[in-house]
């Protein structure tokens, strides 16, 4: 055998060898990722009934103002079992987010330079973070007008007991239409809105990362605002029900983000202009000053 085949044999062999150890790291990440979230739906469904009740809770609370009973119900013998089970692995999947977000960490953070680190560590915090305001928006804030606006075409009745005994929850023989919410299509509802706006809290984190990439300018993203203002009116439109308090309340939250959005592009700027003209790689004649005018700031 020649020196150059050995030689090239080598050099395969030497390449193989990081990929396998490759393989096999991301392979226990994977595991542990997987056991964490295990344990944790496992957990989370010892504990299933009150977060039904706690995701459930405007609802009931529309319910007692309206001055009926605050129940929902199923409407299959599976239902309710696999409603627990759904907010098992949802719930589970959250709590074992840290876990599973330090486990890709190591796994990436290797193949990183310091400063790398340095740069994507802040948004992988700020990401869950932002998240869990935009849930608690969600709960707290629009699942209320949503359900009440959804709930208010109902007729009141003053007890569900009536329905269940045979008796006529009024007086008169008109037909009345009241509200008896399943527990899986009520949940459903309260999870989209949670995820929606979850994700639309995600804009700052998404944008930002894109400027760091130099994908995005913040002179850009103020070119395209007007853009931007139609495509939050119909976001509003679609995830919202049809009533204008909540679609203002949504218009102005994700608005108001895009508009962080840009000063933290403008900023991820300023530090990439201030870094090059420390190396000396800043060319004035070439770049201009690297500041913005003011036109480009309104």
């Amino acid at each position: 055998m020649s020196d150059t085949s050995q030689a090239h044999e080598a050099e395969i062999d030497d390449s193989a060898a990081p990929l396998i150890e490759h393989l096999t790291e991301l392979r226990t990440r994977l595991i542990r990722s997987v056991v964490a979230f295990l344990v944790a739906m496992v957990a989370c469904f010892t504990i299933a009934e009150p977060i039904l009740e706690f995701l459930a809770e405007p609802i009931a609370d529309i319910l007692r103002s309206r001055g009926e009973d605050p129940r929902l119900i199923f409407t299959a013998p599976q239902e309710k079992f696999f409603v627990l089970i759904r907010i098992s692995v949802i719930a589970g999947f959250a709590f074992s987010f840290p876990v599973i977000a330090f486990q890709l960490w190591r796994f990436v953070a290797p193949g990183l330079y310091k400063t790398e680190k340095n740069a994507f560590l802040p948004f992988i915090i700020a990401s869950p973070a932002l998240f869990m305001l935009g849930a608690s928006f969600a709960h707290y804030v629009v699942t209320p007008l949503a359900m009440n606006f959804f709930i208010g075409f109902s007729d009141v009745i003053p007890s569900i007991a009536g329905l269940v005994t045979g008796e006529a929850p009024q007086a008169n023989n008109e037909l009345s239409t009241v509200f008896l919410g399943s527990v899986r299509e009520s949940l459903d509802v309260s999870l989209k809105f949670i995820f929606a706006f979850g994700l639309c809290f995600q804009l700052p984190v998404l944008l930002t990362l894109m400027g760091k990439a130099g994908l995005v300018s913040a002179a850009g993203l103020r070119a395209v605002r007007k853009y931007a203002v139609v495509g939050i009116l119909v976001l509003a439109a679609l995830v919202t029900p049809p009533d204008v308090v909540t679609q203002v309340i949504l218009f102005v939250v994700v608005y108001g983000l895009y508009e962080i959005s840009i000063w933290l592009v403008q900023g991820v700027e300023k530090r990439r202009i201030q870094k090059m003209k420390d190396e000396g790689l800043w060319d004035e004649e070439l770049h201009g000053d690297g500041g913005t005018d003011e036109e480009e700031n309104r």
